[in-house]
């Protein structure tokens, strides 16, 4: 037992946390947030466990799209910078739903996009790949960025430098059990996988290690979207939010 503690703080040692900055440590930045701001986002993912993350080909289906996400439940939403008029819209819902719906952009590839999103309301920022230069300008000013991250190496890499859950993407073979298997070994890592995550396995993900989820394309079926079928979207999320409130929330490390 005296061996496996040990071991244990050895790898906690070996990976630099990824903690608030007092408000005072980043009061001289532009877009800077406070320690109560970044904990509280923490708090939602941990509490919600999923995000509907929305990517539409045109301008007009994304707000009918989120819109039936939240109706069905959802309170996290994620707009993609591949959206037209993405931060319109995002600036929009965060208006409508402040306090209320979590909202953040994704598809994040420079601390420009970073600016610009933090400019619309953005309450946290998702890249697609580790962007180390963006993760570090998010948590040198206290905004929770959650970071694309394919192996172990980029999960941990992405801790390194500041982020605090890091976005599995794309999907991994072996799904839940490789989260399993890497959440175990690297217990500091908070991972929240966005690909290869549906309707019916978000709760297996939660269950087996991940601390949150993404849906995407699952959730927002792109045919129902090109029909201007939303209650078909509603639907998929009242099935998601049910599985994954099945499992409850999320012990943060």
């Amino acid at each position: 037992m005296a061996l496996r503690l040990a071991a244990r703080s050895a790898i906690r040692a070996t990976a630099i946390p990824s903690r608030a900055l007092s408000t005072a440590a980043v009061s001289d930045l532009d877009r800077a947030k406070s320690v109560e701001n970044f904990e509280a986002v923490l708090n939602k993912f941990a509490e919600i466990r999923a995000c509907a993350v929305l990517r539409t080909a045109t301008s007009e289906a994304c707000p009918k799209a989120m819109q039936a996400a939240i109706d069905g439940g959802f309170k996290i939403a994620e707009f993609t910078l591949t959206t037209p008029d993405c931060l319109t819209h995002l600036s929009d819902f965060r208006a409508k739903y402040d306090g209320d719906v979590m909202v953040g952009c994704g598809t994040i590839l420079t601390t420009e996009d970073a600016e610009n999103a933090i400019d619309a309301g953005s309450e946290f920022i998702i890249t697609p790949v580790m962007l180390p230069d963006v993760i570090e300008w998010c948590a040198a000013r206290n905004i929770v960025c959650v970071p694309g991250c394919q192996t172990p190496t980029e999960l941990v890499m992405a801790y390194r430098h500041g982020a605090p859950l890091q976005k599995l993407f794309p999907g991994v073979a072996g799904g839940p059990m490789w989260v399993k298997a890497v959440s175990s070994a690297l217990p500091f890592l908070s991972i929240n996988p966005t690909s290869g995550v549906d309707l019916d396995n978000a709760g297996e993900y939660l269950k087996h290690g991940a601390a949150s989820v993404g849906l995407v394309a699952p959730l927002f079926d792109p045919v129902a979207i090109a029909n201007g079928d939303y209650d078909t979207i509603a639907k998929n999320a009242e099935k998601v939010m049910a599985n994954v409130r099945e499992v409850g929330p999320y012990i943060r490390k």
